[in-house]
């Protein structure tokens, strides 16, 4: 089967839904994703949408905390552009249909850790939930967009790959995508491919992301011979509630932001010892304060208390955290949160210019699938879906122009061949090697790191892959085999990465590297695939 479309944006997120809704008044989209189309990192965040809004605020000082989070490896020309377009894109969903909070004739404005000013848009603690329910509304509403669910890439489609071009003139012309309800490989082809796959959450034995987030753009554009970038730098949210029934539920930022203090189990609030913010430092100093004091303690946990908060205002400002928490028998109210650190964010990926342009001719890039500059070795809260709105414009604008010169070879795709592969009587190998790698992602490449865990962490790396590429060529595919797949390519590019990496900086710390090198060390730690 085979589908044709002049743009293919792979993802439905707010990254995928603000590009696609852009780019559909000049072509047809096809929105490809793996599960239902309102399931991505998006729906999930909380604490909201970082813009310079107020009159009390500022680009520069905007501008200046970004800087200040990312430890000297932001690009300041793109943190410039990021801050100074987001409050035309913060217009942008308004129209769309995202309703923000209001207080009076305002916006509701909140403060988040490393931000010196409030400037968060936030509809109340479910910010993503709202912007992802305007997001697909409009899109279910546009003639000119299909949405494919249940629907998971497989490989980018590649002049390289099919018709032997040189690497210099290598094309992006769509991709190969397993219909995992209907048990089939269709071939989408496209005059423009867009990634906005999100991030590798599931990569670590503890995340906050949901299940989707297992690095698959990064994967695909990797095998395909797109430069990645900065992969070590994955954010560990410090606050993930600990709950056996939680599901790693994540308490938003923004709980601190109204004044939640982090307490050890006897009460001693212990984040004043670590950063002049305290508990609204930066959270790669926050999360190896709670791993520390969890290590020197020998605790499970520490503990997130606003309970000297009114109970109404805790209330109405984070309904949705209440309620969960209340469900689980956590009233905050009256009790202390139990909380842990958990992968969140990976500030690394596909190599991108300030369109979202990648190195492959036609294949294009946005959201947190992607290394923009934006970030640098940490990320500053609510900045992302403020890069994957501006950078969905920004793409939107230059690919409209790229459509009109398509590579010639996009409509002259072969279909998926699947050889003499067949159905797996042992789907445990992909079980076992799914939790192994997890596992050791999560002990040897966590928030603190060594070169022996790094080296133990690679060779099990390249075991592993080993044995998942023969599965792969023998059997027929499956989404969990295919996952699995790009789980063990984005772990072999966080440890290359984080080999590369001789300091301590940001989100990258290493016990044999413990300070940050300003002299010797790479701005960026890019890796590329030899085809």
């Amino acid at each position: 089967m085979r589908i044709e479309s002049d743009f293919l944006v792979i993802g439905s997120g707010i990254a995928g839904l603000s590009y696609a809704l852009q780019a559909a008044d000049h072509g047809s989209v096809a929105i490809v994703t793996k599960y239902d189309v309102s399931e991505s990192a998006t729906n999930y965040a909380q604490g909201g949408i970082a813009s310079v809004i107020s009159s009390e605020d500022s680009f520069e000082a905007h501008i200046n905390d970004t800087m200040i989070a990312g430890a000297g490896l932001c690009h300041e020309d793109v943190v410039r552009m990021v801050v100074e377009e987001g409050p035309k894109t913060i217009e942008n969903l308004i129209e769309w249909g995202v309703k923000f909070t209001t207080k009076g004739a305002s916006y509701d404005l909140t403060r988040e850790g490393g931000h010196s000013a409030r400037r968060i848009l936030h509809a109340q603690d479910i910010t993503g939930r709202e912007i992802q329910r305007a997001l697909v509304e409009a899109a279910r509403n546009h003639k000119n967009i299909t949405i494919y669910e249940h629907h998971i890439a497989i490989d980018l489609i590649t002049t390289a790959k099919l018709f032997n071009c040189s690497k210099d003139k290598n094309c992006c012309l769509g991709a190969y995508v397993l219909d995992i309800k209907g048990s089939q490989v269709v071939t989408f082809s496209s005059k423009v491919t867009l990634l906005a796959s999100g991030g590798a959450g599931k990569v670590y034995l503890y995340t906050c992301n949901p299940d989707v987030a297992s690095g698959d753009g990064v994967a695909m554009a990797y095998r395909a011979g797109a430069t990645i970038a900065n992969m070590e730098f994955m954010q560990f949210h410090p606050t993930t509630l600990f709950h056996p029934l939680g599901k790693s539920f994540l308490i938003s930022e923004a709980v601190r932001g109204e004044g939640a203090i982090l307490r050890r189990r006897d009460g001693t609030a212990f984040m004043e010892k670590y950063h002049k913010l305290k508990d609204l430092a930066p959270r790669d100093i926050v999360a190896r304060a709670i791993d520390n004091e969890m290590k020197i303690s020998g605790d499970d946990c520490v503990y997130l208390d606003i309970t000297h908060e009114p109970a109404d205002v805790v209330r109405n400002r984070f309904p949705n955290i209440y309620q969960t928490c209340l469900e689980l028998g956590l009233d905050m109210t009256k009790e202390w949160l139990p909380v842990v650190p958990a992968a969140h964010y990976v500030c690394g990926g596909v190599a991108v210019n300030m369109n979202g342009e990648t190195d492959l001719k036609a294949l294009y890039a946005i959201g947190e699938v992607t290394y923009t500059g934006l970030h640098g070795a940490n990320r500053l809260a609510s900045n992302s879906l403020l890069e994957a709105a501006v950078y969905a414009n920004r793409a939107y604008l230059h690919t409209i122009e790229a459509i009109k010169k398509p590579c010639s070879k996009w409509v002259d795709l072969p279909e998926w061949n699947s050889g003499t592969a067949t159905n797996s009587d042992e789907m445990v190998v992909v079980s076992n090697n799914w939790d192994e790698i997890r596992r050791f992602m999560w002990n040897y490449v966590g928030i603190v790191r060594s070169d022996k865990r790094l080296a133990r962490a690679m060779r099990r790396v390249e075991l592993i892959q080993s044995e998942i590429e023969e599965y792969y060529w023998n059997f027929i595919i499956t989404s969990d085999l295919i996952e699995l797949r790009n789980l063990v390519t984005v772990a072999q590019l966080i440890v290359s990465c984080a080999q590369m990496r001789k300091e301590s900086r940001g989100l990258h710390y290493t016990i044999d590297y413990p300070e940050r090198d300003d002299v010797n060390c790479k701005h960026d730690s890019y890796i590329k695939k030899e085809l």
